[in-house]
């Protein structure tokens, strides 16, 4: 979910408000009915919040050296709270201090090594996270100017420092408030919900060194707390959109997988962590097709896309034609991939 109507400058959720609505008003359990109100409070009142652009994190270009700072909330909203560690620090750190500072790395390097970009501007930003935000805060979220993490509530969900596609999700929002800056509603948010979903596989796929046949192709994997007899499998499939979760206090996913079953409400800024499925699915598509690594070619791809032909109201098809256009480059072979892949979806 993202707070106001454009995602740059603004707050972008991992966790999307049906999940925390469904929660909300289906959960038998008190303790979790009244996590999720507090959660769905707490976001609302970041609503006529915008993040400063003028800050120092974003003054002037830095050289290509990766920084990271991590700070701890203790609990509390206040951003962005008690330093915890940087580049000099030393010693050893909790377990959600080096994930959060090892997975901002992972990310950057991710970046720097393919695509040559300096931190998500593009000139060396410094990768600030806070963790322990709020109260068993069933959340993650890129704000405009740095990384927030959640404890989870330990029923529902784990930590949200675990995951590492998460964090590149999310730090991936703030790489698209520097370039697209697609507004955060109907098909522009969605396709920039997609565009850190297929970033976000990326990173983990290449931190992993999976191919496109070994990959999970799920979105937050063990973020979600098993249950038996209820599907908590992960956040989205990108191999196959709406089968993610389903389960009686989360509801079930309701990503459609092509243009047929194309969500046109008004909930999640009109479906933004919805209908962004359908692009998902073509970039994994189009990645099988074309098989390898999935950053080598079709990554290329989507990222020529995202940083040079797409605009804040930039639609499904726009986004569809401009990978099509630049898969050509790659030859006929990708082309073909890239354009059935489209096709598939509908589009």
């Amino acid at each position: 979910m993202c707070t106001h109507a454009t995602c740059p400058h603004g707050h972008c959720f991992i966790i999307p408000p049906h999940i925390l609505e469904h929660i909300a008003t289906n959960t038998n359990d008190p303790g979790l009915k009244q996590r999720a109100l507090e959660n769905l409070h707490l976001q609302g009142l970041m609503r006529g919040m915008r993040t400063g652009i003028g800050q120092f994190a974003f003054a002037g270009v830095s050289p290509g050296v990766l920084r990271r700072t991590i700070y701890d909330a203790q609990h509390k909203a206040a951003l962005p709270g008690h330093l915890l560690r940087s580049e000099t620090s030393t010693g050893s750190f909790p377990v959600p201090v080096n994930e959060a500072f090892d997975y901002s790395g992972d990310t950057y390097n991710f970046y720097r090594e393919n695509f040559g970009r300096n931190s998500v501007d593009g000139k060396g930003m410094r990768l600030d996270s806070t963790i322990h935000y709020g109260k068993s805060f069933d959340n993650a979220f890129w704000n405009g100017q740095q990384m927030v993490y959640g404890d989870g509530d330990g029923q529902l969900f784990d930590r949200f420092t675990k995951c590492l596609d998460v964090v590149a999700h999310e730090l991936t929002h703030g790489v698209t408030q520097f370039t697209a800056q697609l507004e955060y509603h109907d098909q522009p948010g969605a396709l920039n919900e997609s565009m850190s979903d297929v970033f976000g596989t990326m990173v983990k796929q290449y931190i992993l060194k999976q191919d496109v046949t070994t990959a999970d192709w799920l979105i937050g994997a063990g973020l979600l707390i098993p249950k038996d007899g209820t599907n908590r499998t992960a956040l989205r499939s990108m191999k196959a959109p709406g089968t993610a979760y389903d389960d009686p206090d989360l509801g079930k996913d309701p990503q459609p997988a092509d243009m047929s079953g194309y969500y046109h409400g008004t909930a999640d800024n009109g479906g933004v962590h919805i209908n962004s499925g359908i692009p998902n699915r073509a970039f994994y598509l189009a990645a099988v097709a074309i098989g390898g690594n999935s950053w080598e070619v079709t990554g290329k791809i989507w990222y020529e896309t995202l940083t040079t032909r797409l605009s804040s109201q930039s639609q499904f098809a726009d986004a569809a034609a401009a990978t099509r256009d630049i898969a050509k480059k790659y030859g006929a072979a990708a082309a073909t991939a890239v354009d059935d892949a489209w096709t598939t979806v509908g589009l």
